[in-house]
């Protein structure tokens, strides 16, 4: 009976190492890449962006850090998020009023901007890969590449009645007019 005890210790221990190992790696990521929320409430409507702001530090960005025609998850950490108090027009077509995990694909002159039903909870597997699956894709458009004069240090997302959904970062500016 004491071995058990013992064993049944040992266990708790260690579980209790790899959750505060797990906390501690999640609150050292965080330092890099801070979370962030954009939203925008007309009265009409309420957008939520929930994401982490990585920084540029010298790195090129697109075709280099986040490769031309990959997967993105828009952000660091966890998937980015987005959510809709109501049904949007975005290219003529319907973004139900929901909650969507929110990707990209970049490119050097369009990006393909995705909206997702599965919730996925980190933005990237164990081995860097993403738990992105096509199958749950709700919507997709294309958008043009803007590039700036300024760098954008810290990637951003904002939403407005004029750009619509605007992500930006080093010199790249990508707008979604979201039929608001």
């Amino acid at each position: 009976m004491k071995k058990y005890y013992k064993w049944s210790l040992i266990v708790v221990g260690v579980l209790i190492v790899i959750f505060i190992g797990l906390q501690l790696l999640r609150m050292q990521t965080k330092s890099h890449s801070p979370e962030a929320t954009a939203t925008y409430d007309d009265g009409n409507v309420e957008i939520t962006v929930n994401y982490c702001r990585p920084y540029k530090k010298g790195r090129e960005i697109f075709g280099g850090l986040e490769p031309y025609g990959e997967i993105w998850r828009t952000g660091a950490n966890e998937a980015t998020v987005f959510e809709t108090s109501r049904d949007l027009s975005i290219d003529g077509k319907t973004l139900p009023a929901g909650k969507y995990t929110f990707y990209t694909i970049p490119g050097a002159d369009t990006w393909q901007v995705i909206w997702n039903t599965k919730e996925y909870g980190w933005g990237l597997n164990f081995d860097g890969t993403s738990p992105f699956e096509r199958e749950f894709d709700i919507l997709v458009v294309e958008a043009p590449v803007t590039y700036l004069p300024e760098v954008v240090e810290q990637f951003t997302i904002t939403i407005g009645q004029v750009k619509g959904l605007t992500l930006a970062w080093d010199q790249t500016e990508v707008s979604v007019p979201l039929g608001l």
